[in-house]
């Protein structure tokens, strides 16, 4: 019996100890602590150009992130977002980040205080501060940082005293304080090479011995005043040779230091450049279009660095780029493009694409591709997507919203029926509407469209798409016609009126998806002010308000045959015809739909409620 409780107490023993290991990172919430400390630190931020947008305080660990660097066992060694404009303060929570050994967070407009909590990164052997905004003290923590080694703190706004602490540094090699206002005694700085000069109370001039220190200075001698001459006695002629042995000394390590990174630079980029063979295909003949090398992208992409990263989708990603003549471009680099018909998918778009000009859509720079890349070059519109506009700030005002409004139905107009062969988008969503530096529409990513022969009415394919914009026929049957877009449009105009994602802002008022009913039950209650995006205000015409509201509803009728083209679309918005068209609309509403037991909506939200479509939300807007 007692052997038996014996075995039981050890296997109890080994359960727990396993269970606190796996554990030891998690919260009593259960949430990762350098998750907690990282989305601690994104918070006292602000962030201007959104680098750091994918830092998710949902996620499990944050090795994924942007700017963040992980070891092999998933912990957080490196923190890097030089140069990206941040600004706000430094969250003490980067205390929390214990395993840190890296923090390079210079050239940003960083205000406040160095949190003391930075003393307990006792891993950390990089600290890059220089040129913010940080004030106060330089904090007497930071003497806990025993493996330092590189830490700099210059062209800040940093006072006081140099802490007497830092002289228990002995890793330290190189340090500078240059650039700030300190202030009073200077401690016998153990770095190698360290550099106080620009601190106008220590020293005025720039040129006394204390400012500046080499190899060996800062331990041969103090850094004070008649401490830190050199004896009367000592010859000239020792003197100079003191000095010039230094002077070589410190060229020497110069050089050391750069054929070490020439060495490194060479070796990197024979690994940053596999090896895909370029070719040309003989299938693909188009035109203007540009054919780049691959090379030529992975250099205008820095190696398609995540840093770079637009967009993402079932396609692939879209990178941020700079031709080597400087033109900013966008490169979509498609997934599985070596895969079995690739060649043919890829091919049918470029050609697609090349076709339809117009000011309204998104144009095609060029392309390219290879044994296993394919690759489409696009401009860069500099104020991305209709989506993320709608988060961002300035908000989009409603003579902005109305011009987006326009122009994206005339680049639709132009695909159905003024481009030949017609061409069916199938995926139409604010996500899918960029805004050029002129907040003017451009319809882009026509990677799910469809040509059209002149024969035919309708194609049946498998599913693509976004759940909350498909038309109700297209999801149940599979066929798709420019009608379907005509449905897309109307819930785009809805994410223009509400600045909410379609499946947000019909579930706001619990309506369980139903959203189109819900919009007409409002309109039918003339409560129109309540649908508007919050953020707008009163800064919108209730009378332009009602007009797009009335064509948001004839564009999502049930049955495609009722709602309009993209001419009538756009003269509607134009202000031509749209109420002869809601009052017809209205009269075959109410006698037709008294046949159906079940309202179009809501017939619709069965559809767009399935828990396996919304599971599969991503999967349905690709890859092609």
């Amino acid at each position: 019996m007692r052997e038996r409780l014996a075995e039981v107490g050890f296997w109890f023993l080994t359960f727990s100890w396993v269970w606190t290991s796996a554990n030891c990172m998690l919260s009593p919430k259960g949430v990762n602590f350098e998750v907690q400390a990282l989305m601690g630190i994104k918070a006292s931020l602000k962030d201007p150009h959104g680098v750091l947008d994918n830092w998710d305080g949902n996620a499990v660990d944050p090795c994924s992130w942007t700017m963040v660097t992980c070891s092999t066992e998933s912990l957080v060694i490196g923190l890097g977002t030089p140069s990206q404009n941040l600004s706000g303060t430094l969250s003490p929570s980067i205390g929390n980040l214990t395993n840190l050994q890296i923090v390079l967070l210079q050239n940003n407009d960083i205000t406040g205080p160095i949190p003391p909590e930075i003393g307990r990164l006792s891993k950390l052997q990089t600290l890059d501060l220089s040129n913010n905004f940080f004030s106060c003290q330089v904090p007497s923590s930071l003497a806990n940082l025993r493996s330092l080694q590189y830490l700099r703190l210059n062209n800040n706004s940093l006072y006081g005293a140099i802490p007497e602490s830092l002289a228990n540094m002995t890793n330290l090699v190189f340090l500078d304080l240059s650039f700030n206002n300190l202030s009073g005694h200077v401690p016998r700085l153990p770095a190698k090479t360290f550099s106080i000069v620009g601190n106008p109370l220590i020293c005025p001039t720039g040129s006394e011995n204390e400012c500046f220190g080499t190899a060996l200075m800062p331990m041969s001698m103090p850094l004070n005043g008649s401490e830190g001459a050199l004896p009367l006695g000592r010859p000239k002629s020792h003197r100079v040779a003191l000095a010039l042995g230094v002077t070589l000394g410190f060229i020497c390590f110069l050089l050391l230091l750069l054929g070490l990174l020439l060495q490194w630079r060479q070796r990197r980029n024979k690994h940053m450049f596999f090896d895909v063979k370029d070719r040309h295909h003989e299938e693909v003949s188009l035109g203007n279009l540009r054919r780049f090398q691959f090379r030529e992208l992975q250099l205008a992409t820095d190696n398609f660095s995540s840093k770079n990263i637009l967009g993402k989708g079932g396609f692939g990603h879209v990178y941020k780029g700079h031709l080597r003549d400087g033109t900013a471009v966008a490169v979509k680099r498609l997934k599985d493009g070596s895969a079995a018909g690739g060649d043919r998918q890829f091919q049918t778009e470029v050609e697609m694409i090349s076709l339809a000009v117009h000011r309204n859509l998104l144009r095609l720079y060029g392309f390219s591709m290879t044994a296993t890349e394919r690759l489409l070059v696009y401009p860069y519109m500099s104020n991305g997507s209709v989506a993320s506009r709608m988060k961002a700030k300035p908000i989009l005002d409603w003579g902005t919203r109305k011009r987006i409004a326009l122009g994206a139905a005339r680049g639709l107009l132009y695909l159905h029926e003024q481009c030949d062969p017609k061409i069916i988008h199938r995926d139409v969503k604010a996500a899918n509407i960029l805004l050029d530096e002129y907040c003017e529409a451009v319809v882009g990513d026509f990677g799910l469209a469809k040509l059209l022969d002149h024969q035919d009415s309708h194609v049946t394919t498998a599913v693509r798409g976004t759940v909350g914009h498909i038309a109700p026929e297209y999801l149940s049957t599979g066929q798709s016609s420019e009608k379907t877009d005509v449905f897309g449009f109307g819930i785009l105009l809805l994410e223009l009126i509400t600045g909410q994602r379609a499946l947000e802002f019909g579930k706001a008022a619990n309506q369980k998806g139903a959203m189109l009913d819900w919009v007409r039950k409002i309109h039918l209650e003339k409560k129109l002010d309540s649908l508007v995006d919050k953020d707008l205000k009163n800064n919108y015409d209730r009378i332009e308000l009602e007009e797009m509201v009335q064509v948001a509803l004839l564009c999502t009728q049930y049955l495609p045959g009722l709602r309009p083209k993209m001419s009538e679309v756009v003269r509607m918005l134009e202000g031509d015809g749209l109420a002869e068209r809601w009052e017809a609309s209205q009269r075959v509403e109410s006698s037709k739909y008294k046949s159906y037991d079940l309202s179009s909506s809501e017939r619709y939200s069965d559809l767009t409620n399935d828990s396996s479509l919304l599971v599969q939300a991503i999967e349905l807007s690709g890859p092609r």
